[in-house]
């Protein structure tokens, strides 16, 4: 949701219980309280997409690797064999990751 400046407030009641659930579902879904109930009360639909969080750190520990390997060619100490190539499917998977997120959100 585009952050923008709060001037507004809804105040309700609601029970302790139904306070924890929806701090759950928020949770569980990666919104604020705020967030959560702004995309519900606006019947825009919630998609959580699970195991995102690891695919996504290990594609980050993937381009340090890629980084790493790089500086190291740049210094004369390795020579990186299909190095392109690596690159290339580096950038692929990115690019899908990213088309996958525009899809969901």
């Amino acid at each position: 949701m585009q952050r923008e400046h709060k001037t507004e407030l809804i105040t309700l009641r609601v029970t302790p219980r139904v306070k924890e659930a929806i701090r759950k579902r928020a949770r569980e879904a990666g919104l604020t309280v705020t967030d959560y109930l702004c995309y519900s009360g606006l019947a825009k639909e919630i998609i959580r997409v699970d195991g995102l969080d690891k695919v996504l750190s290990e594609l980050k520990a993937q381009g340090r690797n890629l980084n790493q390997l790089t500086t190291l060619a740049h210094m004369g100490k390795i020579t990186v064999v299909y190095g392109d190539r690596l690159a290339e499917g580096y950038g692929r998977i990115s690019e899908q990751l990213r088309q996958l997120l525009r899809e969901v959100t």
